[in-house]
């Protein structure tokens, strides 16, 4: 990208002005970070659309705001799916209300889990899958599925943990207990 002298000047200048816009959108550096990386990918791959004649930051700029509503579009679809998932896992048996309440949480903590936790999960504890078995299913060493189970079992304890820690999730209201 060459600016309107031909000359590729320092782009340090756009970097940290890139970086500041980042960081008011996300309000946080690793997010921030992340949504300037992309826009570096998006600003390479999309070079042959910048205008030589006009100036190269408020395109960058452009590019990084771009991002930025890409990925919240994308957060905003996957709590969607994730609100949808954990509604299928529970609509799919008549617990008492408390009990249904109960397997709900687990659900969406399940559905918040990352892909591939979720996916090692679901294969050996859902489907009954051997370790080995999950493995092969997902092209990957044995080891790795080891540690992605233990990751997955770990955050739905912490997640348990932490709303135990809250006091219970469930209340009940009137009525008697005889």
């Amino acid at each position: 990208m060459r600016d309107r002298t031909g000359d590729h000047p320092d782009i340090t200048a756009d970097l940290r002005a890139m970086r500041r816009y980042a960081r008011s959108l996300t309000r946080d550096d690793q997010d921030a970070d992340d949504v300037v990386q992309d826009a570096l990918v998006r600003a390479i791959e999309r070079s042959a659309t910048y205008q030589p004649e006009r100036r190269r930051r408020p395109w960058l700029l452009a590019i990084v705001h771009n991002v930025f509503l890409s990925a919240k579009r994308r957060e905003a679809a996957e709590a969607r799916r994730n609100g949808r998932f954990a509604e299928t896992m529970v609509d799919r048996i008549d617990p008492a209300q408390e009990e249904h309440a109960r397997l709900a949480e687990i659900a969406r903590d399940f559905a918040a889990l990352p892909d591939a936790h979720r996916a090692v999960l679901h294969l050996i504890g859902v489907e009954g899958l051997s370790y080995q078995e999950a493995a092969a299913a997902l092209d990957v060493p044995l080891g790795t599925v080891m540690s992605r189970l233990w990751r997955a079992r770990a955050a739905l304890r912490r997640d348990e943990k932490e709303r135990q820690q809250h006091g219970p999730g469930l209340r009940l209201v009137g009525g008697r207990d005889d």
